[in-house]
């Protein structure tokens, strides 16, 4: 094993600087991942932006991450073994002990590391993973593939598993990125009648090769009067951050329909009361999940041939990938590579 490996950091000349780590020894229930590949996502520019400038070393930001167990602490399961491909989500590793995991609620658990935010993530040769964030990758799938299945695949596979909307339920789909064209197959996959709700002409066609049935232009199209000809959305899953954008294409939601929130921000939604009463109308938030369910969303992807459309830069140029991913250039996730395989 090398003694070193190289890592972006957040820095301060520029917003990532490449720079050469010690390799660190896994404690006690982790485990040292060699990465392959690590998703570049949204949230990422959260990260970078927000780190700590007084945490010494910088924060290393990514958490679509997938590469083999390299080294494995004291205490870790005996179902992780060496050379195993594996991947670690958002969600870095429940702590076994509080409320939330003694229910079984492992994603909701706070007492684990966020990958990239309050420990570090992927944009690295190497990484220190809890046993309990690992996540089996399968043979079908390769690491580049894999990696943003880890956030945009899961956090969209189960707001779909949330929505309560049933084969042959009309569900639409707001926004069409990076989320927006993982849910639109899972949708299609799951048998829904699906509708992509856009901003633009532009990416129609994208949005009907990607599985749904109906575009809908928020620029030109009626949006709310367009879903209710069709009797209403049993679900609507928003992929968006603006309230405003939310709140007015609500009242398209079916009686029991169910609004399912993935897009976070920080200003209030607009809801009409009597909407809400009347129809028994509803609306939930839902985020990524646990990594026994994102074995799950990898299986399924596997079953239904669902991937993620991705473009690849190597780690040394993780400033343009994320660059292009703020600017909305990527179609439609970036991923880096170490150049380890994948």
């Amino acid at each position: 094993m090398k003694t070193t490996y190289r890592a972006m950091q957040v820095g301060f000349a520029n917003p990532l600087e490449l720079v050469e780590r010690p390799t660190p020894k896994p404690g006690a229930g982790e485990v040292l991942i060699e990465v392959d590949a690590c998703g570049v996502c949204g949230a990422d520019a959260a990260d970078i932006d927000n780190a700590n400038p007084d945490l010494h070393p910088p924060r290393v930001p990514g958490h679509e991450v997938v590469g083999h167990i390299a080294a494995v602490g004291d205490g870790v399961p005996s179902m992780w073994k060496l050379g195993q491909r594996v991947g670690v989500g958002r969600k870095g590793g429940h702590c076994g002990e509080c409320q939330q995991c003694r229910r079984g609620e492992f994603q909701l658990c706070p007492n684990q590391p966020i990958l990239g935010a309050s420990c570090d993530g992927g944009y690295a040769e190497m990484m220190i993973a809890r046993a309990t964030g690992l996540v089996a990758i399968p043979d079908e799938l390769s690491s580049t593939e894999a990696a943003p299945i880890l956030c945009a695949g899961i956090a969209t596979f189960n707001a779909l598993k949330k929505s309560g909307a049933q084969a042959g339920d009309t569900v639409a789909i707001y926004g069409v990125g990076g989320l927006g064209h993982m849910a639109l197959q899972y949708a299609r996959k799951m048998g829904f009648k699906v509708v992509a709700i856009g901003r633009g002409k532009d990416i129609e066609q994208d949005a009907l090769a990607l599985g749904a049935h109906v575009y809908l232009d928020t620029n030109t199209d009626a949006v709310v009067e367009r879903l209710q000809q069709m009797g209403g959305a049993q679900a609507i899953v928003s992929t968006v951050g603006s309230a405003d954008a939310i709140s007015t294409v609500m009242p398209a939601l079916a009686p029991q329909g169910r609004l399912v929130l993935l897009g976070t921000g920080k200003v209030p939604l607009t809801v009409s009361p009597g909407m809400m009463v009347g129809g028994e109308r509803s609306i939930v938030g839902s985020i990524t999940g646990s990594a026994y369910e994102n074995e799950r969303t990898l299986n399924f992807s596997v079953l239904a041939d669902v991937r993620p459309q991705i473009e690849t830069m190597p780690l040394e140029k993780a400033n343009e990938a994320v660059r292009k991913m703020r600017s909305g250039e990527v179609k439609f996730r970036m991923v880096l590579t170490m150049g380890n395989g994948g």
